[in-house]
């Protein structure tokens, strides 16, 4: 991906509520919803395929850290002076340490900092909770507002993503979804810029964040979905790229199949309960992961 075209839409854009999810089924905008499509044609499904959206779909790691800098940027975000800024280094950590970008930047002040930041909404650094979550808020909503334009100009899916999505989406015998712990509105941008709003419509679940009141590398959002198709969680493979979205995973007793990216290549996905690791979708084929009277997922042909 070409890095001086997305400083570049992260520097134009200087300058100047988290929907709490049930359990039960709500409609969103768009083709973003907790519900199966209506253009689903999954009937009896054998297994489900659960995609992560961040790192599989679409690399974005890099994308996201210039738009917190950019949204940092924009209000002006100093600890004892000093302009906050997530460098590569420290974001290879954080995004494979906490999952969602709210959790992160509190994670940030609170943990690793132990101070939060003042900024033009708040000369002093905000101490009652009120004024942090809404600190926290506008933050979000600004990093949304940069992702979302360098999304438009350099996203692209990686390789054989969806080849194999599409596999899935044409056997009906495989419920398709995916589940993602970013934010709605960058979620939403993400899947149908790349993904299209076609294929969505066919897709069985389509969860983002917001969805869920716990984030990755919580489960929920791996449980949820399992509830959605109507299967065990021993017939549901879920296809992830970092630590966080496998321990989701292997805490929701899924399989989980790894291609990794960017700062998580490398890391130890076996040893984290892995089933299997492949550095990209392109040579994977629907019939190795669930042949024909399999019982659970399978590997061994990757």
């Amino acid at each position: 991906m070409a890095m001086t075209a997305m400083t570049t839409s992260t520097r134009v854009e200087r300058g100047a509520r988290t929907t709490t999810a049930k359990k039960t089924t709500k409609t969103t905008r768009r083709a973003t919803t907790t519900r199966a499509n209506a253009g689903s044609n999954t009937k009896n499904a054998r297994f489900a395929l659960l995609f992560d959206c961040d790192g599989v779909i679409v690399e974005t790691e890099e994308l996201h850290r210039l738009a917190y800098n950019g949204a940092f940027e924009a209000f002006d975000l100093k600890i004892d002076g000093e302009r906050v800024e997530w460098v590569v280094k420290y974001y290879d950590v954080l995004q494979n340490t906490v999952g969602g970008g709210k959790p992160k930047m509190r994670w940030h002040f609170n943990e690793d900092k132990k101070a939060w930041p003042t900024s033009t909404m708040f000369a002093e650094a905000p101490s009652s909770d009120a004024d942090r979550d809404a600190l926290i808020d506008a933050l979000q909503d600004k990093k949304t507002e940069i992702y979302k334009k360098i999304v438009e100009e350099v996203a692209v899916a990686r390789p054989g993503v969806l080849a194999l999505m599409d596999e899935a989406i044409a056997d009906p015998s495989i419920a398709v979804g995916i589940c993602s712990a970013a934010t709605k509105a960058g979620f939403e941008k993400v899947v149908n810029s790349v993904v299209g709003v076609e294929r969505l419509s066919k897709l069985d679940v389509l969860m983002a964040g917001d969805d869920v009141t716990r984030k990755k590398p919580d489960p929920l959002i791996y449980n949820l979905a399992r509830d959605k198709v109507g299967l065990p969680a021993s017939k549901c493979l879920v296809v992830e790229d970092s630590i966080v979205g496998l321990r989701a995973a292997v805490g929701a007793d899924m399989a989980c199949l790894i291609t990794p990216c960017g700062s998580n290549i490398g890391a130890d996905f076996m040893g984290e309960g892995a089933s299997k690791v492949v550095n990209d979708l392109g040579a994977v084929k629907l019939a190795m992961l669930f042949p024909e009277g399999a019982e659970t997922p399978a590997f061994d042909g990757l």
